[in-house]
């Protein structure tokens, strides 16, 4: 169990190599022996498939020599010692060559598995414009005539219009084209992709010339966004002439926009680089995108004629760990200039949802319970900016702070000095003796003296306090804002209906908990607010998350008594648990995978700013897998219901919202046996 479970393979990713061998122009036989030679590094590396650039096995820069049969006859027997050798490798090799057929000369990618070439892929536009004119070589694919032909004895598939489809590995197609193709503007690997292709390779040259490095990386990252794929680039490095060209080894991996991997540029050495390629990942994604499938469905006549070649991959086996970073939080971005700039887009999107619902109300003033925690603190300085905006004064926001039987000291301390540091209106409703008037109606022992802490005796306060809001509303001439979170809406961490669940409009209601953590440090590290106000975010952000609905036993009321974190896990976990189950539907098991992944060591890289490294948590997979269980049963079998009727508010981040009307409609009545029995049958303790 436990090396299936650390096997790549078993949780549906495949590893990628992209190599740039040394060449010698005109050499076919010591290419060979270094292509073989990064073959074999990367069959070590447990790879399902290795690419190499364009015409490695002769070189590129060859000119006219590619009209001399010595070096084309040469070329053959290089391939059929890659063919040889390549059985007992374990990738899919992807070499280049020229190629007679026809007597026509093509520039081909030939695809070898095994011992056997799998099929022989064409170039299908061929540039001849400024330096390139390989036209004056080499034939066109559309000028083939044949579908297949013969090759060291075997007769293969011939053609641009090939996905290699691995039977045993779901997912695994790989579609092959040669530089040019990626250039125009409907590549060939659109057609593959749009056929089954979630791989595709392309073997290039491509010399090098300034700015040129940047236009490869916006081309491969554009052409696997757009079809929703991993992308494999390879340029010519080492040992091509340098007569009129210079070339500078640039291997790139991309799935799906993100860079996975990346060469070092002008590298006198050879280079291997690689990572895991998430195929479930690709597919959750192309089966949720109704327009992939519309666009595949226009060209439905030309996608038929695409041909499929089936091959059986024999998987690696034992212990294979991921060679691919995962964030620690998927929320927030570890870079420190991307997740400014995402701060400011999710902190602008909250405050401008919330323009927009004051003025289609026509009312002026906010009512907002203050808690002195996270969520009421990132609510009431969104609805200070909405306010600043709209040019209202901050004294319309109507703030209350009620505290009950278990407001600890600093809590209600920072929710004073925010309110006032703020300049709103700031009001204070000791909401014990309605609570008290509440469980005497209900005759609940706690009035005879019993400190019984029942899910009454919590949700007593929490309802008190809604039912203040709306009535303060009501009598104000406002609206109540909302202050909870995706990450409390996930796990059901709310009171339903007249409690923390309900309000008139939520600005929260898709941001996640360590996302609002994030938020509170870039509003203080850019300056949002002056001086006094940043103090208290920053003593708000050091306080302990609770929902501070029990009192301490003692009287130690500096700090809160309960933590929500002991009770439904860090939120930390619990967010990497909603993104990758709600975003990409993967299985508990997986989740847990890489999860251990990103979580078993604090010295991986992937802290965001603003951790002290004393608080740096690490999380072995017993934990994991307990917090994850938690998660799948609450998400999945008690909380939908509250998801179902949650108030308006605006979607923020890319990993979605949980609102009916938005990414997530669910029945309220299933059931989580087979997320539980997944996790449990398939996650070692």
């Amino acid at each position: 169990m436990t090396g299936i479970f650390r096997s790549i393979y078993s949780h549906g990713f495949v590893r990628a190599a992209v190599c740039i061998p040394s060449v010698r122009v005109a050499d076919p036989i010591y290419n060979a022996e270094h292509t073989l030679g990064l073959a074999r590094r990367a069959s070590e590396m447990h790879a399902a498939v290795a690419l190499f650039p364009e015409m490695g096995l002769s070189a590129y820069s060859n000119d006219d020599l590619f009209h001399q049969d010595a070096l084309l006859d040469a070329t053959v027997v290089a391939i059929g010692k890659v063919v040889e050798e390549s059985k007992a490798l374990t990738p899919v090799l992807l070499v280049g060559a020229p190629l007679r057929f026809e007597g026509k000369l093509f520039n081909c990618a030939v695809v070898i598995y095994r011992g056997a070439i799998l099929g022989i892929v064409p170039k299908t536009y061929l540039p001849n414009y400024r330096e390139f004119y390989e036209k004056r070589q080499f034939a066109a694919a559309r000028e083939a005539v044949a579908r297949e032909v013969t090759l060291l004895g075997q007769r293969v598939p011939f053609g641009s219009d090939i996905v290699f489809q691995a039977s045993n590995v779901r997912d695994f197609g790989i579609h092959v084209e040669i530089c040019e193709d990626v250039w125009t503007p409907v590549p060939p690997s659109t057609f593959g992709a749009l056929a089954g292709a979630t791989v595709l390779a392309n073997l290039s040259a491509s010399n090098i010339t300034i700015g040129k490095a940047d236009y490869r990386r916006d081309l491969c990252a554009s052409q696997s966004g757009r079809c929703v794929a991993a992308y494999l680039y390879s340029a010519a490095g080492p040992g091509e002439s340098t007569t009129d060209l210079a070339w500078d080894g640039h291997a790139l991996i991309y799935e799906n926009n993100e860079l996975l991997a990346e060469s070092t540029r002008f590298s006198a050495d050879e280079q291997i680089i690689a990572s895991d390629i998430d195929l479930e990942r690709l597919a959750q994604d192309r089966m949720r995108l109704s327009s992939f499938h519309d666009t595949a469905g226009d060209y439905r006549e030309r996608l038929r004629e695409i041909r499929q070649v089936e091959f059986e991959f024999q998987i690696p086996e034992g212990e294979i760990g991921l060679l691919r970073h995962v964030e620690r939080f998927p929320f927030v971005p570890n870079d420190a200039a991307l997740r400014d700039e995402r701060c400011y887009e999710a902190y602008n999107i909250q405050v401008h949802g919330l323009m927009k619902r004051l003025a289609s109300t026509g009312l002026q003033k906010i009512v907002i319970g203050v808690s002195g925690g996270l969520d009421s603190t990132h609510a009431l300085i969104v609805a200070a900016r909405t306010m600043d905006r709209l040019g209202l004064p901050r004294k319309n926001i109507l703030a209350f702070t009620m505290p009950g039987f278990a407001t600890s000291d600093i809590t209600l301390k920072n929710a004073r000095g925010l309110m006032e540091a703020l300049g709103t209106t700031a009001h204070e409703i000791d909401i014990r003796p309605s609570c008290l008037q509440m469980m005497r109606d209900l005759g609940h022992p706690f009035i005879g003296g019993e400190p019984v802490y029942d899910i009454t005796f919590e949700n007593v306060q929490a309802g008190e306090r809604t039912s203040h809001l709306f009535r303060l509303a009501n009598f104000h001439d406002g609206f109540v804002l909302g202050t909870g979170d995706l990450s409390e809406l996930a796990l059901g961490w709310c009171t339903y209906g007249v409690g923390d669940h309900m309000s008139h409009y939520n600005v929260n209601a898709s941001v996640p908990k360590t996302l609002i953590q994030y938020l509170l440090r870039w509003v203080i590290g850019s300056k949002q607010f002056d001086s006094a106000t940043s103090e208290i975010l920053q003593s708000i952000l050091d306080t302990e998350i609770s929902p501070e609905l029990v009192p301490h036993d003692a009287d130690n009321n500096d700090k809160p008594a309960q933590s929500t974190e002991q009770k439904i896990g860090p939120y930390e976990l619990q967010d990497f648990n909603i993104y990758y189950v709600t975003r990409y539907g993967f299985r508990p098991s997986k989740v847990a995978f890489l999860s251990q992944h990103a979580w078993g060591d604090k010295t991986h890289g992937g802290w965001p700013a603003g951790f002290d490294l004393a608080k740096r948590n690490e999380y072995d997979l017993p934990t994991i897998k307990k917090w994850l269980g938690t998660f799948l049963f609450r998400f999945f079998k008690t909380s939908q219901f509250k998801r179902s009727c949650i108030p308006n508010g605006p979607k923020v981040g890319s990993g979605g919202s949980l609102s009916p009307r938005g990414d997530w409609r669910a029945p309220s009545d299933s059931e989580a046996n087979v997320w539980m029995d997944e996790l449990k049958n398939n996650v070692p303790d």
